[in-house]
Protein backbone atom coordinates (compact mmCIF):
# COMPACT_ATOMS: atom_id res chain seq x y z
CA UNK A 1 0.00 0.00 0.00
CA UNK A 2 1.08 3.54 -0.66
CA UNK A 3 1.91 5.66 2.38
CA UNK A 4 -0.09 8.76 3.32
CA UNK A 5 -3.02 8.24 0.92
CA UNK A 6 -5.54 6.75 3.36
CA UNK A 7 -7.79 8.85 5.63
CA UNK A 8 -7.29 8.89 9.39
CA UNK A 9 -9.27 6.10 11.10
CA UNK A 10 -10.50 6.98 14.62
CA UNK A 11 -13.20 6.19 17.20
CA UNK A 12 -16.52 8.03 16.75
CA UNK A 13 -19.84 7.93 18.64
CA UNK A 14 -22.85 7.61 16.33
CA UNK A 15 -26.14 8.95 17.75
CA UNK A 16 -29.55 7.95 16.36
CA UNK A 17 -31.51 11.19 15.87
CA UNK A 18 -34.84 9.40 16.33
CA UNK A 19 -34.26 7.33 19.47
CA UNK A 20 -31.09 8.80 20.99
CA UNK A 21 -29.33 5.41 20.82
CA UNK A 22 -25.52 5.78 20.94
CA UNK A 23 -22.75 3.43 19.89
CA UNK A 24 -18.99 3.68 19.50
CA UNK A 25 -17.42 2.60 16.24
CA UNK A 26 -14.42 3.30 14.06
CA UNK A 27 -14.81 5.75 11.19
CA UNK A 28 -12.88 7.98 8.84
CA UNK A 29 -15.59 10.64 9.00
CA UNK A 30 -14.82 13.80 10.96
CA UNK A 31 -17.03 16.29 12.81
CA UNK A 32 -16.76 19.31 15.08
CA UNK A 33 -19.34 17.99 17.58
CA UNK A 34 -18.12 15.98 20.57
CA UNK A 35 -19.87 13.88 23.20
CA UNK A 36 -18.97 12.31 26.55
CA UNK A 37 -19.38 8.54 26.20
CA UNK A 38 -18.34 5.93 28.77
CA UNK A 39 -15.95 8.31 30.52
CA UNK A 40 -14.17 9.68 27.46
CA UNK A 41 -14.80 12.43 24.91
CA UNK A 42 -15.32 11.35 21.30
CA UNK A 43 -16.37 13.05 18.07
CA UNK A 44 -20.15 12.66 17.55
CA UNK A 45 -21.97 11.96 14.28
CA UNK A 46 -25.76 12.08 14.11
CA UNK A 47 -27.46 9.47 11.91
CA UNK A 48 -31.10 9.14 10.98
CA UNK A 49 -31.45 5.39 11.35
CA UNK A 50 -29.65 2.64 13.28
CA UNK A 51 -30.45 -0.91 14.34
CA UNK A 52 -32.40 0.64 17.23
CA UNK A 53 -34.89 2.38 14.91
CA UNK A 54 -34.75 0.39 11.65
CA UNK A 55 -37.97 -1.56 10.97
CA UNK A 56 -36.09 -4.77 10.11
CA UNK A 57 -34.48 -4.92 13.56
CA UNK A 58 -37.43 -3.58 15.57
CA UNK A 59 -39.92 -6.06 14.06
CA UNK A 60 -42.27 -3.31 12.92
CA UNK A 61 -41.72 -3.88 9.23
CA UNK A 62 -44.78 -4.32 7.04
CA UNK A 63 -44.61 -7.23 4.65
CA UNK A 64 -46.77 -7.24 1.55
CA UNK A 65 -47.20 -10.52 -0.27
CA UNK A 66 -47.24 -10.67 -4.04
CA UNK A 67 -50.92 -11.67 -3.96
CA UNK A 68 -51.72 -8.57 -1.90
CA UNK A 69 -49.95 -6.32 -4.40
CA UNK A 70 -51.77 -7.91 -7.35
CA UNK A 71 -55.15 -7.60 -5.62
CA UNK A 72 -54.44 -3.97 -4.78
CA UNK A 73 -53.51 -3.27 -8.42
CA UNK A 74 -56.63 -4.98 -9.74
CA UNK A 75 -58.82 -3.15 -7.26
CA UNK A 76 -57.27 0.20 -8.14
CA UNK A 77 -57.53 -0.20 -11.90
CA UNK A 78 -60.79 -2.24 -12.00
CA UNK A 79 -59.43 -5.36 -13.65
CA UNK A 80 -61.31 -8.58 -13.06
Amino acid sequence: MKADIHPDYHQVVFVDSTTGYKFLSGSTRTTDETIEFEGATYPMIRVEITSDSHPFYTGKQKFMTADGAVDKFNKKYGLA
